[in-house]
């Protein structure tokens, strides 16, 4: 391989450029951050976890093997999903770095990842193109999650871009396993704005109503549940976020180890202080009273609204879990490795996550008075107004019974 066939995709931020990732012979991948980026005293943020312990930047990275850097590999899909939007686009789902510069016009929050010589398909992988290349981010229910970006139209409906890119809405379809799903997220969503935590806008959408479906998927019926992406503002603008599983450079299957709730806390308390710990805390004190067992580390977020300064992002994926699964271990330990289970929450573990993220133990406790309250006033009426099955609400009734907050 020459030095002029070495492929490389160009990483920006906000429009400006912020890096390359090279793929190196041997099936490595190194990132480098570009000069002028490092130059620059007014950059706009990547990632935290670029931050050296002295608050600089980092810009002296290994090779990975096969893979791209975490990061970067946190922006792909996962599982399913990954591998049928891959062996639509002839790509291997393991190799990320074509499948990254296939993806890069539309990712999560502000980078944009593009071949550096134009080519829409990196070299590096054998790409076989077929008539359906067009339609390559749409997707089948051959046993995939139905999650993809909508577009909100004129007239309020729904419509799913060809390119399966540029919307400013996520859809979920209904699920072929499990009852009632779109209705229990948008009720928890719902539930936990009426106890004070930030929400996006989310609403449920007759599947019939959705311009755009793969060939199939309007005969599932039903309503799809849609929330408004939060890293897209007026005109596709561009909010910068990244997850925690990015920010503990953790690749994606790891999202449930290598971190517990107390590290997301200390970060939080570092960079953004008492109003993100209060508003932590309350998340997961309501995620523990409707038994949301997924809170793992893709689902805490951080935002970048003006470029720099992270804030915690808007509340996403709030599930009642264990209306489905019987399991009432956290996604993460709580503080260590004793505490993984709801119904080990109490007080006194609290005041002890206080004292090992150090803050302040009326904080904590202060938040989790006013949760409890405010969850059971909007409970009350939230079991009767809000598009719940029994089956939920009997789930939920019957977890808060073995809780001790």
């Amino acid at each position: 391989m020459t030095a002029s066939k070495i492929p490389i995709l160009d990483v920006s931020l906000h429009g400006r450029p912020a890096g390359t990732i090279t793929h190196l012979p041997g099936d490595q991948t190194l990132f480098a951050f570009d000069e002028a980026y490092i130059a620059d005293e007014n950059r706009p943020t990547l990632s935290l976890s670029f931050k050296d312990v002295y608050g600089g930047l980092l810009t002296s990275f290994r090779p990975v093997q096969t893979r791209v850097p975490p990061f970067f590999s946190n922006l792909l899909p996962e599982g399913a999903l990954r591998r049928y939007l891959a062996g639509r686009a002839g790509i291997k789902g393991v190799r990320e770095f074509p499948l990254l510069g296939l993806l890069g016009g539309d990712l999560p929050g502000a980078v944009v990842v593009r071949s550096a010589d134009g080519k829409e398909w990196p070299d590096g992988d054998d790409h076989q193109h077929d008539e359906d290349e067009e339609h390559a981010m749409r997707f089948s229910l051959a046993g995939v999650q139905l999650k993809f970006s909508a577009v909100m139209e004129s007239r309020g409906g729904l419509t799913i871009p060809a390119s399966g890119a540029g919307g400013d809405w996520i859809i979920k379809l209904p699920s072929a396993t499990y009852t009632g799903v779109p209705e229990n997220e948008f009720s928890m969503m719902e539930l936990a704005r009426h106890v004070g935590i930030d929400v996006p806008e989310v609403k449920l959408v007759p599947v019939q109503a959705i311009g755009g479906l793969p060939i199939g998927a309007d005969e599932i019926g039903g309503d799809a549940f849609a929330i408004r992406r939060f890293d897209r503002g007026a005109d596709s603008a561009r909010t910068h976020m990244e997850d925690f599983a990015q920010i503990f450079s953790v690749f994606p299957e790891r999202k449930y180890e290598r971190a517990n709730y107390r590290n997301l806390a200390e970060v939080i308390w570092t960079e953004i202080g008492a109003p993100g710990v209060t508003e932590f805390v309350r998340r997961l004190v309501f995620n523990a009273l409707i038994g949301n067992a997924d809170m793992h580390l893709k689902n805490w977020s951080l935002i970048y609204p003006d470029g720099r300064t992270p804030v915690l992002a808007p509340a996403y994926d709030f599930v009642s879990t264990i209306a489905y699964i019987a399991d009432e271990k956290m996604a993460l330990n709580f503080v260590s490795a004793g505490v993984r289970k709801f119904s080990e929450l109490d007080i006194h573990v609290f005041r002890r996550f206080a004292n090992k993220v150090r803050v302040p133990e009326k904080l904590v406790t202060d938040a989790i008075e006013e949760t409890r309250a405010r969850f059971d006033e909007a409970w009350d009426k939230a079991r009767r107004a809000l598009p719940l099955t029994k089956g939920v609400v009997g789930a939920i009734e019957k977890h808060r019974t073995t809780l001790k907050l």
